[in-house]
């Protein structure tokens, strides 16, 4: 899923870093940077905008008032110098309040709550990505695309999940859940074997009653996954 969004600040080099921020996350589009908030709303009636990084204290109208007139489906981080504000700030769409100066990491972690917001907004957000053929996970933070038809197997280890991919690289270490993960797969292609690990069914080469074998790693099927598991191969076995 991409997200449509504004920076709107007073500041030219402000608007500047957060548009540089916003061009190097993969699941945003940055519709345009206003430096004037009367500007920003024509391109914001003229274009469908999810998100908007929006300054408080500007000439003619103020963030807050501005926030006000926008669509209630048109969702605020607030990124200014002053901490004031912030109560005043959550009577508005506000996902999030950010404090200058900000970090890449604070930027993408409030555009995160973003995109999560609007994943839950539509429940089928999920088969946006199935159609394109590839996730975005966070790791060390940055963004990363992965593609499906890359993915060999994940494992998770406690609050992490480790994804091995077939294009020669270490494997993509992720802080999420094996169920998150799980949901942003196509099912039937990724299966669950074991409580710890999904694997892509077609690069199976190799399987026995316990456990599937690639090159450098035994993945064990348990009971709780073994009758889904033999339904696969069953349906792709010639008899």
């Amino acid at each position: 899923m991409t997200l449509n969004c504004v920076i709107i600040d007073d500041e030219p080099l402000a608007a500047d870093l957060l548009s540089s921020y916003a061009r190097k996350t993969p699941f945003l589009n940055l519709i345009g940077a206003y430096n004037n908030a009367v500007e920003a709303m024509k391109g914001i009636r003229e274009n469908d905008v999810h998100l908007v990084f929006l300054d408080i204290q500007m000439p003619d109208l103020g963030g807050i008032e501005l926030a006000k007139l926008l669509p209630k489906d048109t969702k605020v981080v607030f990124t200014t110098a002053f901490s004031q504000y912030a109560i005043d700030s959550y009577k508005v769409n506000t996902l999030d309040y950010l404090l200058k100066p900000i970090s890449y990491e604070e930027f993408v972690r409030a555009a995160d709550k973003a995109l999560e917001w609007f994943s839950q907004l539509n429940p089928n957000s999920s088969k946006l990505y199935n159609k394109d053929r590839f996730i975005y996970v966070k790791s060390d933070y940055k963004m990363v695309q992965i593609k499906f038809d890359d993915i060999i197997y994940i494992e998770g280890v406690k609050d992490y999940v480790k994804i091995f991919t077939d294009d020669g690289q270490k494997p993509i270490m992720s802080l999420m859940n094996m169920k998150k993960i799980e949901e942003s797969l196509p099912h039937g292609e990724f299966l669950r074997t074991h409580r710890s690990y999904i694997v892509h069914m077609p690069k199976v080469k190799l399987v026995d009653k316990f456990h599937i074998a690639f090159v450098d790693k035994m993945i064990p099927i348990s009971d709780t996954y073994k009758d889904e598991i033999q339904n696969y191969f069953d349906s792709h076995t010639l008899s």
